[in-house]
């Protein structure tokens, strides 16, 4: 997975014109065809993040992306419905996902909402009004769809030579649990695929919890509070003890906000670097110097942290409490962080879906390209 540069830079365009690839032969032939755009939105309770990418090699660049923090499930633990200012700034930020995707003529796109909708007894209303009011057509999925995507955007962090990985996906509202098996591309190529061994989901999130606890002011027993509260949820886990019994070959592969702001404040970056988090490891005795730090700081030290900031600091302690429940189940060595996820995974199902890494499909693109894929990340 990489990233488009810029419009207008080196690089953007993947496709020789006609003339030049037809050059010496006498033939004119009508220039190919552009790669089409897929679109991937993922609403949840806490963020609102698109992602728009074309096919390009065994994998897609990405050619433009959004993300904002709306809190949908705000208030909604408390109520049982989403409150019409967390329904209002949802819309705003949907609004700007209709934009970019009419900008790029997005021809293929899959937009789905999560826990805070699947929850909310106003949840059907409220996808009726996104309907409405910016003609996008919201797909509430359940929560083993969402573990399923979740692993298909981040198999491709899994490390090879490990027996298995224990990936977890913190959310706003809930949080999955899945034991995967890593096997490779699959019968039609493109991205790495995996066996889902077991799953489940948890019904908590940074977002449901912090409430509960006053995640703005925590303190060491308020903190061992959320964790015992997490780790008895993880408890009937029916894989627990089978994932217990091979913990030492497994390692745990994290995304959410929670474990990249880990390795943010881990690496002591002065802003958040995705091109560094998304794919570092971390070590057992690292997550916990990490979380000592986090735990010594004050709600404004958090907001005032370059890579918290006053959206995050009274979510994070919450989200270190839920890997903190998990680990005290599985205490893995190795944590690898992704700054990917659900939107990486339903690009990839849609690519495959449409037969773009089949051998026919993908030696004829690459004859359209000069060299290679432009840019970087």
């Amino acid at each position: 997975m990489t990233h488009e540069p810029p419009r207008g830079s080196p690089g953007f365009s993947g496709v020789r014109p006609a003339a030049e690839a037809n050059a010496g032969d006498g033939r004119i032939q009508p220039p190919p065809r552009p790669r089409r755009l897929y679109a991937a939105l993922d609403l949840g309770t806490n963020n609102c993040r698109l992602l728009v990418a074309k096919p390009e090699g065994a994998s897609f660049r990405v050619v433009d992306a959004f993300s904002r923090i709306v809190r949908l499930g705000e208030g909604l633990a408390q109520t049982g419905r989403l409150s019409e200012a967390a329904m209002d700034r949802a819309v705003e930020a949907l609004k700007i996902c209709r934009m970019k995707l009419r900008d790029r003529q997005v021809v293929r796109a899959r937009l789905i909402a999560t826990e805070a909708c699947r929850q909310a007894t106003n949840g059907d209303e409220f996808i009726a009004r996104v309907r409405t009011e910016t003609g996008l057509a919201l797909e509430v999925v359940d929560r083993h769809t969402e573990a399923q995507l979740a692993a298909q955007g981040c198999v491709p962090l899994a490390d090879p030579r490990s027996r298995g990985v224990i990936l977890f996906d913190i959310g706003g509202g809930s949080s999955e649990l899945v034991w995967l098996l890593p096997r490779g591309p699959g019968r039609h190529g493109g991205p790495p695929t995996a066996e889902i061994l077991g799953w489940t989901s948890l019904p908590v999130g940074v977002v449901t919890l912090a409430e509960r606890h006053d995640g703005k002011h925590v303190t060491r027993e308020g903190f061992a509070r959320m964790v015992d509260e997490v780790a008895a949820m993880v408890e009937p886990f029916a894989h627990r003890q089978a994932i217990q019994a091979q913990i030492e070959h497994l390692h745990m592969l994290g995304t959410s906000g929670t474990v990249t702001t880990l390795a943010g404040v881990h690496l002591g970056l002065p802003k958040y670097d995705r091109r560094r988090v998304d794919g570092a490891w971390l070590g057992a005795s690292e997550v916990d110097v990490i979380l000592e730090q986090l735990l010594d700081m004050t709600y404004e030290d958090r907001i005032a942290h370059p890579c918290i900031g006053a959206e995050r600091a009274d979510l994070v302690l919450a989200g270190c409490a839920i890997l903190e429940g998990m680990r005290r189940h599985f205490p893995c060595q190795r944590l690898r962080v992704a700054d990917r996820g659900l939107r990486e995974g339903i690009l990839v199902s849609l690519m495959r879906q449409d037969g773009v890494w089949r051998r026919p499909f993908h030696h004829r693109q690459q004859d359209q390209r000069p060299g290679g894929p432009g840019g970087g990340r």
